[in-house]
């Protein structure tokens, strides 16, 4: 079990990697959004290339960051009766998921994605949205990639179920960004046990004076 813990800490890591260098896509579409706007409302004079821009730029991100919201369990997920379950039947119910479900999908989002991908190369295909003809192969490329380390973090969580079907608990993940919601929820709990612990010194104390 360690291997295996190991294996998946391991993917986790390269999850993260890559999803926090393809993160600063946010950061270069957003230049190019403002660059676009002053160019199109300042100077009256708009850029030919600032749609495909924006969509390459966002494609990138989504494609590659994946295996990154996959890592985080970040993906959405209707969890009304699942969150009420024990995590050893989380873990088989997700298992079960993943072999019927996920992998299928994610497999022939491989095959295809890299059949697209390579013809585009072999073209050298571009834009045919702006006369400025930007290229369109390299984000076509990222699809299988982006796909294949989907793959990979798809194995790294069937073996994190296959983990807490043995301890009947989830192995942790990597510590990151996480959303405000559960942040608000680990602080209430917290104050609440705070609020236990005072009533309960409180109530000490109360019955230590009456002796």
């Amino acid at each position: 079990m360690d291997m295996i813990r190991r294996f998946v800490y391991g993917v986790d890591r390269l999850s993260r990697t890559i999803g926090h260098a393809f993160a600063y896509c946010v950061v270069i579409l957003i230049a190019g959004t403002c660059y676009e706007v002053f160019m199109r409302y300042a100077l009256n004079d708009p850029t030919s290339w600032a749609f495909d821009f924006s969509y390459l730029c966002y494609g990138a991100l989504f494609y590659m960051a994946g295996a990154y919201t996959l890592s985080r369990g970040g993906h959405v997920r209707c969890d009304i009766f699942y969150r009420l379950l024990p995590a050893r039947r989380q873990a088989g119910v997700d298992l079960v998921l993943y072999v019927f479900f996920f992998f299928p999908g994610i497999l022939a989002l491989v095959f295809s994605g890299w059949a697209d991908g390579y013809d585009s190369m072999r073209i050298l295909e571009s834009s045919v949205n702006s006369p400025a003809g930007v290229p369109i192969w390299p984000m076509k490329m990222l699809l299988p990639f982006g796909a294949a380390l989907l793959a990979l973090q798809g194995v790294a969580e069937m073996l994190r179920c296959v983990v807490c079907l043995r301890d009947n608990e989830w192995p942790p993940r990597l510590h990151d960004a996480e959303e405000l919601e559960l942040q608000l929820i680990r602080q209430y709990a917290k104050g609440k046990i705070r609020d236990s612990i005072g009533l309960a010194d409180a109530k000490a104390a109360a019955a230590g004076g009456e002796q």
